[in-house]
């Protein structure tokens, strides 16, 4: 029994070296695994001393009883007699207490076996809380790890300890591919610790970890002249980045850039491609609002601080810029500034009437949901080309709609426009014929050079097409004059091939 007991302390003793545990804790899980072993068997440890020397691979035990007179034991746990006392020791009086030692082999089998059951969950129990307090305290920074297994909801990695940690596949980076015994980087997120077995989460798409990888390719940052106040991200597609330098001779967007970029190559490449923007920070908020809406130039920002709100006003060819490719750039400018923005674009005094036939949306009450309605205005939706015009992803997520319903208000107030078109463009249709008409009688004199025909028979066989009555006001006199006065007009003027065809019948027909 020795020899295990020994054994037991080896054991113990090698995982004190490997995992790091000091002398005290492992003397206290020792001890306490011991008490709890005791009191399971006797119903209580309170009597017991237990010694434990990790060192040397050793241990006592000893058990504390009261000397009472022979016959007066009620509770051999807890006294012993006068007469087996003095067999220990003669000098042993009623009242005393004795300790002697105890042999842990005469617990019997089911007591070690509980021990070292007892032993094992409380080594595990101190090999997860080592683990927790080791990486709680690492939350925020970059670790590099080794891929083990790559799986289709997460990929799990193993630190130089042979750690496991995890890397879900919400935090991968949408361009992000994997193969087993290749390192792969990211930053330590979250360490769970629900169950008492503690699973370390890392991340690729957290703005902690471009921000880490920002202090180790900037070394302004590291040293503390520049910081980064705010990170914005789309992983995979596109960050913006607004820096601070407390120097007045560094430029923060130039050293976070470097010369044509160089400082920031590494670090898209690590992205899988994402693109960077880095712009100033400053306190003025309507200033920051229009550095993060760039590349687009703001004419002008109304923001109301209370509400977090914010109306911007550009050029109508600048209003594309200032959204982005589905949104993206108002959607980070917005994550940026922690403001809702809404772009407003802001036309000459010549185009104003372009958009008077715009369409209120309260208009469409009877097609769409009140509710939807109010919801766009809510967000800076006031019209309906507002609305046509807007992405389809911002409306979904801004407004809190379904894929479905944006779908069902797009089509709608598509298919009002698309019936107003036809209307705006038979207009001038049937005006063209009545343009042409008046303008054949004044260039067909002059077309034609008939001097057999009178003057007033041309505009006599038009009359019926033309809404005017030319022939009263022609006179032989002024037909004379026609072809000199006449004839600079018929030089510039359009006249179509189909009144030239008339004007050359008229006089045969004649």
């Amino acid at each position: 029994m020795a020899k295990k007991n020994n054994l037991l302390i080896e054991t113990f003793a090698e995982f004190k070296e490997t995992k790091n545990i000091d002398r005290t804790t492992l003397v206290s899980v020792l001890e306490e695994s011991f008490r709890s072993v005791i009191a399971k068997m006797l119903g209580t440890d309170e009597n017991y001393d237990v010694i434990v020397n990790p060192d040397k691979g050793d241990f006592e035990i000893y058990r504390n009883r009261t000397v009472v007179d022979d016959g007066q034991v009620t509770d051999p746990n807890m006294q012993i007699s006068l007469t087996e006392a003095r067999q220990i020791a003669d000098d042993y009086e009623v009242g005393e207490d004795v300790a002697e030692p105890v042999d842990f082999s005469k617990f019997g089998r089911r007591a070690i076996l509980t021990l070292r059951q007892t032993l094992a969950s409380k080594i595990l129990e101190l090999e997860h809380d080592a683990l927790y307090n080791k990486y709680v305290e690492r939350i925020g920074e970059v670790i590099s790890a080794e891929v083990y297994q790559v799986w289709h909801k997460e990929v799990l990695l193993l630190d130089e300890e042979g750690n496991e940690l995890l890397l879900p596949k919400a935090e991968q980076i949408p361009g992000d591919f994997f193969r087993k015994g290749e390192p792969a980087r990211a930053v330590i997120a979250r360490v769970d610790n629900a169950t008492g077995n503690p699973k370390i989460i890392l991340s690729r798409t957290s703005p902690v970890f471009l921000q880490r990888l920002l202090e180790n390719e900037v070394p302004e940052i590291a040293e503390g002249v520049i910081a980064i106040r705010k990170i914005a991200r789309i992983p995979g597609d596109r960050a913006k980045i607004a820096v601070e330098s407390f120097d007045d001779r560094v430029d923060p967007v130039g050293a976070c850039v470097g010369v044509r970029g160089s400082r920031v190559h590494g670090i898209v490449r690590e992205l899988r491609g994402e693109n960077l923007d880095v712009i100033q920070w400053t306190n003025n908020p309507q200033l920051l609002i229009a550095r993060a809406l760039g590349p687009a130039e703001i004419n002008s920002v109304h923001l109301d601080t209370e509400t977090k709100h914010c109306e911007v006003y550009l050029n109508p060819d600048q209003v594309s810029l200032a959204i982005g490719k589905g949104g993206m750039n108002i959607r980070l400018a917005s994550m940026l500034t922690d403001t809702v923005i809404d772009v407003y674009r802001e036309l000459p005094e010549g185009e104003t009437e372009e958009l008077e036939d715009d369409i209120h949306l309260d208009d469409f009450k009877d097609e769409i949901d009140e509710w939807v309605i109010e919801e766009l205005k809510r967000n800076g939706w006031t019209t309906a080309r507002s609305v046509l015009e807007a992405p389809r992803d911002m409306l979904i997520q801004k407004a809190d709609l379904e894929e479905e319903t944006v779908d069902e208000i797009i089509r709608i107030l598509q298919l009002e426009f698309a019936d107003e078109e036809p209307a705006n463009t038979e207009a001038p249709a049937t005006e063209a014929p009545a343009t042409e008409a008046a303008e054949a009688p004044a260039t067909e004199a002059p077309a034609t050079e008939a001097p057999e025909a009178p003057a007033a028979e041309a505009p006599a066989t038009e009359a019926p097409e033309a809404t005017e009555a030319p022939a009263t006001e022609a006179p032989a006199t002024e037909a004379a004059e026609a072809p000199a006065t006449e004839a600079p007009e018929a030089t510039e003027a359009e006249v179509s091939g189909e009144a030239r065809i008339r004007a050359a019948q008229s006089p045969s027909e004649g």
